[in-house]
């Protein structure tokens, strides 16, 4: 048997975590066991369903790169389909035509609920004569449950779970105005689709008792079933916004890569021994149900941004400049120049083994585009205001001598500013530290000499002199 797995969210809102994590796990035991991994948008709910929903979950999947086989399946377009088996359902006896009006479910949901009892459908049209029925009521279809015995399901991570089918009611099919519902779209798609396996969050548990019920109702086999925990965040709560981001999408607005998302997604209730940094081939051979934990994961999104600085660190300098070069030029045209990426990439080797987001990775590096003095640590900037005329002459000598040298790489540079501080008799913090803060606004950076190798002759000598007129205006 060929495994086939789905994802099959409903387009109401954004592609949360919980929803890319059971996309990833659907994805990896797909792969793992060289199946097919399919993606159905359960749309059945025109009125909540949108189109900038159903964009944000094919956009997220794309980022975290996860790709579907076969088309997306929309199951709104196969509403004919429910309705035709509903049918066939009621022919066969399986089903049943219900008269009961609105008012009268919620008097008698109320009247279980005053008793102490559940309030659910008490099957009083189950083997009632339709000639009975009310004038005026459209009828909805009811599945005609089985009342004794139990529904047993193996699932693959919750293990042997059970249910007493007097605790289930005769759930509807067919709504009054003759649309299918969320439980008999799901089976007819699920058996259509040939899907083996449903991966899920346990919060559709409930659900698994009567779709198995249908399902063997229908003659049809039901997929082995799933349910994975839901996620919590780091202090145990209910995972919400406080916890960081929820939306995927916000993720790679916030300077997440990819490949440390899914790393992230994988450890949210799965394991492999000790191992935290499992890339995607690892995932993919290492991936399978019996590794799932019962119990609730926790997202830290310090852990996450520990991962991301990982994955920052092993990118290939040309990945992140593709990346960071955006976010720059977004602010300072010039990063989307030749120029412009001449500088990042000279930087980007450094740079990248101290940013643990994009987001941070291109902060670092805006100061090869902004004037120093718009962004000038307080640190920074009380260096340059103190320095005496003696301090301020060797700055203007020193752009003097880079003005005039010959060749321009981060090796000359170091033995040409070293050798200028001996000549002077000063230490080279003397020279080191005025100079940082007049090329970058900052008090640390990457390193000096490859700093002023990136910014280039012709900005270097131009920052300098800046940094002595301020230092002048000042006093």
């Amino acid at each position: 048997m060929s495994v086939v797995t789905r994802f099959a969210p409903s387009p109401t809102g954004m592609l949360h975590l919980g929803g890319a994590r059971t996309a990833l796990f659907n994805w990896l035991y797909a792969r793992h066991h060289g199946g097919s991994f399919r993606l159905r948008l359960e749309d059945t709910d025109s009125k909540r369903s949108t189109p900038e929903a159903i964009a944000a979950i094919v956009d997220g999947l794309g980022w975290l790169g996860l790709d579907w086989d076969g088309e997306m399946v929309r199951q709104s377009a196969r509403r004919q389909r429910h309705v035709e088996v509903a049918h066939g359902l009621l022919a066969a006896g399986g089903a049943y035509r219900c008269y009961c009006s609105p008012e009268e479910l919620e008097t008698m949901r109320a009247e279980a609920r005053a008793q102490g009892r559940a309030a659910l459908y008490d099957g009083r049209w189950r083997d009632r004569d339709p000639a009975e029925a009310p004038p005026g009521v459209d009828p909805v279809i009811r599945f005609r449950a089985p009342q004794e015995g139990e529904t047993v399901i193996s699932d693959l991570v919750q293990r042997r779970i059970k249910v007493d089918n007097s605790a289930l009611d005769d759930m509807v099919l067919l709504r009054a105005d003759g649309t299918p519902t969320y439980m008999l779209s799901v089976v007819v798609d699920d058996h259509d689709m040939g899907i083996t396996h449903a991966i899920r969050g346990d919060d559709h548990l409930s659900n698994a008792f009567r779709q198995t019920q249908l399902f063997r109702a229908l003659g049809w086999e039901p997929p082995a079933y799933a349910h994975i925990p839901l996620i919590h965040g780091a202090d145990g709560a209910k995972l919400s916004k406080r916890h960081g981001a929820v939306a995927v999408g916000a993720y790679a607005e916030l300077g997440i890569l990819p490949a440390a998302m899914r790393n992230a997604l994988l450890r949210l209730g799965w394991s492999h021994g000790d191992d935290e940094i499992i890339d995607t081939a690892q995932a993919i051979a290492w991936f399978d149900l019996d590794a799932v934990n019962r119990g609730a994961a926790r997202f830290d999104m310090e852990k996450l941004h520990s991962l991301n600085g990982h994955y920052i660190r092993e990118s290939a300098d040309a990945d992140l400049l593709a990346e960071v070069e955006p976010r720059l030029a977004a602010t300072y045209p010039l990063a989307a120049t030749a120029e412009g990426r001449r500088r990042i990439a000279a930087l980007l080797p450094e740079a990248k083994a101290r940013a643990k987001t994009l987001v941070e990775l291109a902060e670092n590096l805006a100061f090869l585009f902004r004037d120093p003095h718009d962004a000038m640590t307080p640190k920074a900037r009380r260096l340059l205001d103190n320095l005496d005329p003696e301090a301020e002459a060797r700055l203007g000598a020193l752009a003097r001598m880079l003005e005039e040298l010959e060749g321009w790489d981060e090796a000359l540079l170091e033995r040409v500013v070293r050798a200028f501080a001996e000549g002077e008799g000063v230490g080279l913090g003397k020279i080191a530290q005025p100079l940082r803060a007049a090329l970058t606004g900052s008090h640390a950076s990457p390193g000096l000499f490859a700093v002023m190798a990136a910014l280039g002759r012709e900005e270097t000598v131009t920052r300098l002199g800046h940094a002595g007129e301020s230092g002048r205006s000042e006093r």
